[in-house]
């Protein structure tokens, strides 16, 4: 599948919207923002956030788009810590495009972009354990580092989670 990623832009709020409403049932688990009742007016609050956040360098979300252009998901790098040169990587797919390499890919690029574009050195993934989709997407493009123990909290439940590292 043709994959590749762009930043979001103000047009892409209707595009989210859909992709989280029909994939929310497998997202919930591990994105507490998807759920049944997900509104336009939220993915609109998201992409004028990120409208605003990637030029101002506080957090590069892109849009998962096929060759085609259609909305496929999102991939991001957040959490960024400048200190330390580290950010965390995020990725979601919706439902129709999951299992054929799209995350994967769409990962690649973006640590592909923050080597290019950013002083980052370290770009980790923190992945929940029963989340098996995207362990395989990290597993292909990152280290595996540890196990750690209560680390993520989804609704209310700790959960062990797996820290996978990219080095720029």
């Amino acid at each position: 599948m043709d994959v590749s990623i762009r930043p979001y832009e103000p047009t892409d709020s209707a595009a989210m919207h859909a992709a989280a409403k029909e994939s929310w049932r497998e997202l919930e688990p591990w994105m507490p923002w998807a759920h049944e009742d997900y509104t336009l007016a939220e993915a609109e609050a998201w992409v004028a956030l990120q409208t605003k956040a990637f030029p101002a360098g506080e957090m590069f979300e892109f849009v998962i788009v096929d060759g085609a252009g259609r909305f496929l998901g999102g991939c991001g790098i957040n959490q960024i810590d400048d200190d330390n040169r580290r950010a965390n990587v995020g990725y979601w797919v919706r439902t129709p495009a999951a299992r054929r390499g799209v995350a994967t890919a769409a990962v690649r690029e973006a640590v592909a972009w923050a080597r290019a574009s950013t002083e980052l050195k370290r770009l980790e993934i923190l992945v929940a354990i029963g989340n098996v989709a995207s362990l395989r997407v990290a597993e292909r493009v990152a280290v595996k580092e540890a196990v750690l123990r209560s680390r993520l909290l989804l609704h209310d439940v700790f959960h062990d989670a797996v820290l996978f590292s990219v080095i720029l």
